[in-house]
């Protein structure tokens, strides 16, 4: 593919926009991001951030099966509400955040969390909350999900030197894991004192966190001129061009998108085979949480050395078949004889998915930031969020329907198998045998 040229010359232009951006990140090639004031001001912030976001993870199952008796169908339904914005406005979202400051649409999006956050709470203390609100407050933190997290990973480049990025996403990625151990666990402990509407309180406040420290976050971003801008059309259609037409990119997508929608079949579901089949409890779902996000803490920070063993462009296809074998464990969990050996093989099975999924998303996020010309990396990432995530609500809903007609476990089955599956685009790809993975645009 001769990504980024055009009849005009564009070619040229792409490189040196490439090299100012590049040049442009506050972090210097040779010195330590530890070192780099401005970056540890933006981990520090989404560090806090993620760990408020993780009790809400609990929270929000927790509250709709357990205190509010959603039927599948509702636990489907209130999936599908805060992944659907990916869906419906996802394109558009990318088009948007290239044109703005990407720092400046993060902090309005957590501001906008926060307050949907908040509102669980006073609607519960009040005795008015229904099943309706929180599909409601989803639906709101799902669309300001959408603009954050285009605008998030298409922050990274700008914010340290091109040479940092690998290392910057695991560095973010490591500590999104620690929260994602810490998070459910102290969520568990704390339903067994408070109820959980609470727990929404603690995301409201690490969203409002990371908003603070992304105000005392600096970086040398400027807006794209205005003379500059096409049609917004135009803009969406380059981004998807540039998606399908990119030769490692494409396979991610094909593969992701189509792991996605089954696993979200059956993660729509887990809830309800936790705390109503199973009967393991809000504790036994926040401790299944908590320890399985240990292998994810463990992919995040090996990624670069696993890497490094087995080549950048192989481990993208072994570790998204990792991640899928150990997702068979979930319906195999339904027919324990004991209860505790239903906990371990949930345990087993989200630590290995963990590990697999952090893997697999810092390598090919990496590869993604580094072959995409910077004034795509907003349309980049969105066009890939929207067949990615787009796929998830339609699963979520799909789940809801399968369950009550197929049953529960047969579903979980459907979703899992499918999985399997879908790691195919990337098993039989030029990924297999690739040492390095390539750095810069493709055919420029």
């Amino acid at each position: 593919m001769n990504a980024g040229t055009s009849d005009n010359g564009e070619q040229i232009d792409t490189a040196q926009q490439t090299d100012t951006v590049r040049r442009s990140g506050t972090s210097r090639q040779g010195a330590s991001l530890w070192r780099d004031r401005n970056f540890t001001t933006f981990w520090s912030g989404q560090a806090i951030s993620q760990l408020g976001a993780q009790l809400g993870q609990l929270a929000f199952p927790v509250l709709a099966v357990s205190l509010l008796g959603a039927s599948e169908f509702e636990v489907g339904a209130l999936n599908a509400a805060g992944l659907a914005a990916f869906l419906l406005i996802g394109l558009p979202a990318g088009a948007w955040v290239d044109r703005w400051l990407k720092r400046r649409t993060m902090i309005v999006a957590d501001l906008v969390r926060t307050a949907a956050m908040a509102a669980v709470p006073l609607l519960w203390w009040t005795g008015m909350l229904q099943i309706w609100h929180l599909y409601a407050v989803a639906a709101v933190v799902g669309t300001a999900t959408v603009f954050f997290d285009v605008a998030y990973q298409s922050y990274v480049p700008v914010l340290v030197h091109a040479a940092k990025v690998p290392q910057a996403n695991s560095k973010l990625e490591a500590t999104s894991q620690i929260a994602r151990i810490g998070g459910p666990a102290a969520g568990g402990a704390l339903l067994a004192v408070v109820s959980a509407p609470v727990l929404f309180v603690g995301e409201a406040m690490g969203y409002l966190v990371s908003a603070i420290f992304l105000l005392r976050t600096r970086d040398a971003e400027r807006p794209v001129p205005a003379k500059d801008r096409q049609p917004l059309a135009s803009e969406i259609k380059e981004g998807l061009v540039f998606v399908v037409g990119h030769p490692l990119i494409s396979r991610i997508v094909a593969c992701t998108g189509g792991v996605n929608f089954f696993t979200t079949i059956a993660f729509t579901l887990m809830p309800v085979l936790v705390l109503r089949e199973l009967e393991l409890g809000p504790e036994g779902m926040g401790l299944i949480m908590a320890l399985g996000a240990v292998g994810g803490l463990i992919g995040a920070v090996a990624a670069p050395r696993f890497a490094a063993l087995i080549g950048e462009g192989t481990v993208i296809p072994v570790a998204s078949m990792i991640s899928s074998l150990f997702l068979l464990l979930v319906p195999l969990s339904a027919v324990a004889p004991e209860r505790w050996m239903s906990l371990l093989m949930l345990i087993v099975s989200e630590f290995g998915f963990g590990f697999g999924v952090l893997v697999y998303n810092i390598m090919q996020l990496s590869m993604r930031q580094r072959v995409c010309p910077p004034r795509l990396q907003g349309r980049m990432n969105a066009s890939i969020r929207f067949v990615v995530w787009g796929v998830m609500p339609i699963a979520a809903l799909a789940s809801g329907i399968l369950a009550e007609n197929l049953g529960l476990v047969p579903t979980i089955w459907i979703g899992l198998g499918g999985s399997v599956v879908f790691v195919a685009p990337v098993l039989f790809s030029p990924l297999w045998g690739m040492r390095r993975l390539p750095d810069g645009v493709l055919g420029a």
